[in-house]
């Protein structure tokens, strides 16, 4: 197989994301949460894979007629943020007003973030929250906290979105690397189980959803806060 054909392989796989973003769509109209999840979580596995695949295929230079970045950007915005702000107003969470205001204050920040030409750092992180509220909500499904609690995280991290603050890139941020990439993988399994068991509030997946999400969350302020040697 040429390098072109494997270029342009390497754009039909990140196509099947959207794919599973209508499966995960078709899900979530049916009100079929836990399905709903697991196929995000596929489309965030094949979102982790291809940017490397598309690194070392050199996509821009032997398959520059499509535009990997954008295809991935529309993917994101749909498996990221526009399904899960769905769920999030769906699924009963956020009754009333509180819904509204969420998914228009996700939905808008977002877009907003997504268009941002700065959203990323020199060491290829994100400046500011990333936008990824696939993550966040399936927590939230995942620990059923009090609707004030989610309307106020959803809130925090809309505004953090636009705060000289720092996350990572478990595979592309090299600082850290070594534990982000592993605790990055492991959430992806904690969240494909959590939702494959229906988020059964005695899973063990649930502490390790907390756990890898704190890090997750934390790992590029606390980066900020700590020089690197």
């Amino acid at each position: 197989m040429t390098t072109r054909m494997k270029a342009l392989g390497v754009h039909l796989f990140t196509a099947t994301g959207a794919v599973f973003a209508m499966l995960a769509m078709l899900a979530a109209v049916e009100e079929k949460w836990s399905l709903m999840f697991l196929w995000l979580v596929v489309a965030f596995v094949v979102d982790g894979i291809d940017g490397p695949l598309a690194r070392r295929y050199d996509v821009k230079t032997n398959a520059a007629e499509f535009d990997g970045v954008l295809m991935d950007l529309i993917i994101d915005y749909l498996t990221y943020v526009f399904i899960p702000a769905y769920a999030l107003f769906k699924s009963g969470l956020l009754p009333g007003w509180t819904g509204w205001m969420a998914i228009i204050v996700i939905t808008f920040a977002s877009v907003v973030y997504f268009a941002d030409t700065r959203m990323k750092t020199k060491d290829n992180s994100f400046a500011g929250f990333p936008g990824c509220w696939n993550m966040v909500v399936l927590v939230l499904f995942a620990l059923s906290p009090n609707f004030y609690v989610i309307l106020g995280l959803v809130v925090l991290f809309a505004v953090a979105m636009f705060l000289n603050l720092k996350f990572i890139h478990p595979v592309r941020t090299e600082r850290w690397r070594a534990l982000s990439l592993p605790l990055a993988v492991a959430w992806t399994g904690f969240a494909g189980w959590a939702a494959w068991v229906d988020f059964h509030p005695q899973s063990w997946a649930i502490w390790g959803l907390t756990v890898t999400s704190l890090y997750l969350a934390f790992a590029g302020i606390a980066q900020q806060v700590i020089p690197e040697r």
